[in-house]
């Protein structure tokens, strides 16, 4: 039994920079492997990046690598996504996950057990 809430987002310039909390309760999270996805209006839920339980290894997605930043804090039982040189194709909501599984792909959103509820990013030209 998971509860997670995003914060952080906002509207910023193209170039700037945003960083996103994801706050866990009602359990710890330290054994769960965490997630970033994010989805703009029309489109398909979309990987971001994710860390392991340890925070020893990370997966990301190609469209944010060199400018996002995903790490986690298990003892406050947050994960962080620091965005930075954001685009304005980064516009989108933001959705932390968390995933109890072990095996399967970190990719896709199918392998991912508990959902919060969305920050919202806007970058403008």
């Amino acid at each position: 039994q998971v509860q997670l809430v995003e914060s952080g987002g906002g509207l910023v310039q193209a170039g700037g920079s945003l960083r996103l909390s994801c706050a866990a309760s009602g359990r710890t999270v330290r054994n769960a492997g965490m997630g970033w996805f994010r989805q703009a209006p029309g489109k398909e839920r979309e990987f971001v990046e994710a860390i392991t339980w340890s925070g020893s290894t990370t997966y990301y997605a190609d469209s944010v690598k060199g400018r996002f930043t995903i790490s986690r804090d298990n003892a406050k039982n947050t994960v962080y996504l620091q965005m930075n040189s954001l685009k304005p194709e980064d516009t989108a909501v933001y959705y932390c996950a968390a995933r109890f599984g072990s095996g399967s792909s970190w990719y896709s959103p199918n392998t991912y057990d508990y959902w919060g509820q969305g920050t919202q990013v806007t970058v403008s030209s």
